[in-house]
């Protein structure tokens, strides 16, 4: 298991995360920003329930027909054929694809732009009684379905480009998106009866500018993405075995949101754009951690399998769970401690509210609660799709949905909108736990006591972590009420103190990946021009 091999790919999986991580870093900043105009133009309302209801229709598409299928079901088998094949068999496989998907997505746009009152009453069923709120959500998502066309596409150029171990154009793609979205919400606002539809034309726009930005990485690597129609090309089948049962399970990942979205569409106006937000600020530690680790892991779990090295997984596996582990930990417990102020610098200013602070900050506590989960799952499910195996993570993924079910129905009342938070929580500890015990059924032990041990260090350089958070907040007060510039500087002394305790306490500790991550710095530093 500890093969010079796998140490190198382990080493390679490390970059790679780091430069997708870097990447998307870059990404979620944007988003961030992008979310704090959105949030001082517009508020909490239900203009913006209607947009984020509108917009969740085609993501919700987006995850359940690209990265969520497509891209792990296809890395696998592209991976696979420029290993054991040709790179011409390869590149004649990426253009099936690419045809036969253009013409799929071609259909769902025009269904869903036609079908689009009765897809928004399915989703948002509590705006029906407001017959403006649903004429503009309805006008909203048509507006915006057309994005499904374009970003599935973008998941099936960032699959070739993984396979060929390029991952910066992709992770930086969504940049664009968020660019164009602010841009719109800053000069076209205006220019609409409701301001809220420049938001919509964003999202269009910047679709567009993602797909376009694939183009140059593509044509370095000889990629053209022709059109090829060969229904009987046995890659398309072999795609088509996996992605079946990746698309039922990005199906139950899409119910679930579906099921957040309906339950929160009933409780008092607001509520889904404070469980939006929270869920954003939710989406920077996986963005620049788990989606990271997990986008990096596919192309080298699915290399080793191919070349039959199931020790090698094995060894990724661990490192990658140590690693992830490593950074989401501490983030959950940073996230729980400092809900509050997060959200009130973020986005307290104009519109937005210290009631709706209070309240978005609430649901990101239980939603960060299962952080650690939702990070561990990438690589769970990339250890699966690796194997070509997209059956357990379906069956996982439907118990995980009744328990959601279950959860939100029970936590709703008591808890409004933070019990669907705290459901979605629970769920995907389930989730975690179910394809835990399968890949060791299936491929053996794969933690040893290093690994334990490891996990350890990093709980209790965590709590030290917190306590140096709670000593900043018995000598310097939380205040909501306060400027932003009192709120900033607590939120970045709080921060700053907990990060540097935490890094110091996994030094002392001599725990692995901290003392990893110093000497990739000297390296880099030895390595540089002098």
């Amino acid at each position: 298991m500890n093969s010079q091999p796998a140490k190198s790919e382990n080493v390679r999986v490390a970059k790679a995360a780091g430069i997708v991580g870097a990447a998307t870093m870059v990404s979620r900043v944007f988003g961030v920003a992008r979310d704090m105009v959105i949030a001082a133009f517009f508020g909490a309302s239900w203009m913006t329930d209607a947009f984020w209801v509108a917009f969740r229709i085609p993501n919700m598409l987006r995850r359940l027909l690209g990265e969520g299928s497509l891209t792990i079901s296809f890395v696998p088998v592209f991976t696979e054929y420029l290993k054991t094949k040709s790179r011409r068999d390869a590149l004649e496989l990426a253009d099936n694809v690419f045809t036969l998907l253009s013409a799929i997505l071609a259909a769902v746009t025009v269904l869903g732009i036609v079908l689009s009152p009765l897809i928004v009453g399915l989703i948002a069923p509590g705006f029906i009684a407001d017959q403006e709120k649903f004429a503009l959500t309805v006008f909203l998502n048509r507006l915006m379905f057309p994005y499904i066309f374009f970003i599935a596409l973008v998941a099936l150029c960032m699959g070739i480009l993984n396979s060929f171990r390029h991952f910066t154009v992709p992770a930086m793609s969504p940049v664009m998106l968020n660019i164009a979205m602010i841009a719109a919400a800053f000069f076209l606002r205006r220019y609409f009866s409701y301001p809220i539809t420049a938001l919509a034309v964003g999202v269009l726009a910047g679709g567009v500018l993602q797909l376009a930005m694939q183009w140059p990485a593509l044509l370095k690597f000889g990629v053209k993405l022709k059109f090829r129609f060969n229904l009987r090309h046995p890659g398309l089948k072999q795609i088509g075995l996996l992605m079946l049962p990746a698309v039922l399970g990005a199906g139950v990942g899409t119910i679930n949101v579906f099921v957040g979205t309906v339950l929160a569409s009933l409780l008092p106006g607001g509520s889904v754009t404070y469980l939006f937000y929270a869920d954003r600020i939710m989406e920077f530690p996986l963005g620049v951690f788990a989606i990271a680790v997990g986008t990096a892991t596919l192309p080298s779990f699915s290399a080793h399998v191919a070349a039959g090295r199931m020790d090698d997984l094995k060894s990724g596996i661990s490192f990658s769970l140590r690693l992830l582990l490593f950074l989401t930990i501490p983030a959950m417990a940073a996230l729980m401690a400092l809900h509050l102020p997060i959200i009130s610098v973020l986005f307290q200013r104009g519109a937005f509210d210290a009631d709706a602070t209070v309240k978005t900050g609430q649901a990101l506590f239980c939603y960060a609660l299962g952080l650690w989960a939702y990070s561990v799952l990438r690589v769970f499910v990339s250890s699966f799709y690796s194997l070509q195996d997209s059956r357990w993570p379906l069956k996982a993924a439907i118990v995980a949905l009744v328990v959601n079910v279950v959860a939100s129905l029970a936590l709703m009342i008591p808890l409004k909108h933070n019990g669907i938070a705290l459901a979605g929580s629970i769920s995907a500890t389930i989730n975690v736990v179910i394809l835990a015990f399968i890949l060791k059924r299936k491929i053996g032990p794969y933690l040893d006591r290093s690994f334990c041990v490891s996990i350890l260090k990093i709980v209790i350089s965590s709590v030290l972590m917190l306590a140096a958070i709670g000593a900043i907040e018995y000598f310097m007060p939380w205040n909501t009420q306060a400027g932003l510039k009192t709120r900033l500087t607590y939120l970045v002394t709080a921060v700053s103190a907990g990060a540097c305790v935490y890094f110091l306490c996994a030094y002392l500790l001599k725990s692995p990946e901290v003392h990893s991550l110093i000497g990739r710095l000297k390296g880099r530093a030895g390595s540089a021009p002098k």
